[in-house]
C-alpha cells in the first residue's frame, strides 16, 4: 500500500504557500514512494503534517518545520534507512 501525506494549514494565517511549497518538496524527494499528498484547509494556526494520519510535525509543539527536518521524519516513516545525502549530512554537523 502507498503512503499518504497531508499537511494540514492555517487558512487565517495564509500559510498556503508555506505548505504548497513543502508539498513539492516531499513529492520530489518521496516520488516513488507517495501515493497521495493532500493539502487541508485549517484554521487556528494550525500546520500539521502527517503520514498514514500520523503526526509527523506539528507547529505548536515543534515551531515551523525546515524542510529537511520534516523530509527527516517523512522518511523515517515512508523509506527508512534511505539516506538524503545532502540534507542528511547537514543535520548531523
Amino acid at each position: 500500500m502507498g503512503q499518504v501525506v497531508q499537511i494540514e494549514y492555517c487558512t487565517q494565517c495564509r500559510w498556503l504557500p508555506r505548505a504548497a511549497w513543502l508539498a513539492q518538496e516531499l513529492l520530489t524527494t518521496f516520488e516513488a514512494e507517495l501515493t497521495e499528498l493532500s493539502l487541508k484547509p485549517g484554521t487556528g494556526g494550525v500546520f500539521v503534517v502527517r503520514v498514514n494520519d500520523e503526526v509527523v510535525w506539528d507547529r505548536r509543539e515543534q515551531g515551523f518545520p525546515e524542510p529537511t527536518a520534516v523530509k527527516q521524519a517523512v522518511r523515517d516513516r515512508v523509506a527508512p534507512g534511505r539516506s538524503l545525502g545532502h540534507s542528511d549530512k547537514a543535520s548531523q554537523e
